[in-house]
């Protein structure tokens, strides 16, 4: 049996960070997974515009004009999953690459999750995240800080000009021990 495999903390964390790489906001990417007590996922998110509000057209700064700020039209990556979610997140947990503001803490608390698993908390002193963490504590969520982990995605694993799909199969079959001929066969044509 391999020893090296992930834990299920750095996976579903690892599933936050490659969903934040979705966020187009520059100045700060969030992502965020809900996860059942079966270790299912059920929903996942990031920080961006409502559906339909092009990203291109509402604002990304953060200073200025209330109005001309991010700040009233981004959904966060915590809401996002919930309402992205497949099935009931009651008794989830939830991970998360950055802590919870107060908003998406009422909403956590008020979907029935139950533990919140964060990454970093740049803003721990802030009025938001104090708040959060008196609602959480009042509504008995548990949260721990995960250890840094480290996520590497090769966008141009399969894209690349010496390979085809079909290589990049053959070869990640290779490296796992199965036969390539296994999983190959029905994409050959």
């Amino acid at each position: 049996m391999r020893k090296d495999y992930i834990s299920w903390d750095e996976y579903f964390m690892s599933i936050a960070l490659l969903s934040c790489m979705r966020s187009k906001d520059p100045s700060t990417q969030v992502g965020a997974c809900i996860v059942n007590d079966l270790n299912h996922i059920v929903g996942v998110g990031y920080n961006g515009f409502p559906k339909g509000c092009d990203d291109a057209v509402f604002p990304w700064q953060r200073e200025g004009a209330f109005l001309e700020t991010k700040y009233p039209y981004v959904v966060h990556a915590e809401v996002n999953a919930i309402l992205n979610s497949n099935a009931s997140v009651r008794g989830a947990r939830v991970y998360v690459s950055l802590f919870p503001c107060h908003e998406c803490a009422k909403y956590m608390i008020q979907s029935g999750i139950v533990e919140l698993i964060y990454l970093h908390n740049k803003y721990d002193d802030t009025d938001s995240i104090i708040a959060s963490k008196k609602m959480l504590d009042a509504a008995g969520v548990r949260y721990r800080q995960m250890e840094e982990i480290s996520l590497n995605v090769e966008r141009s694993v399969i894209n690349d000009e010496s390979s085809t799909f079909l290589d990049y199969v053959r070869r990640h079959c290779a490296r796992s021990g199965y036969k390539a001929t296994d999983y190959t066969n029905d994409v050959s044509g």
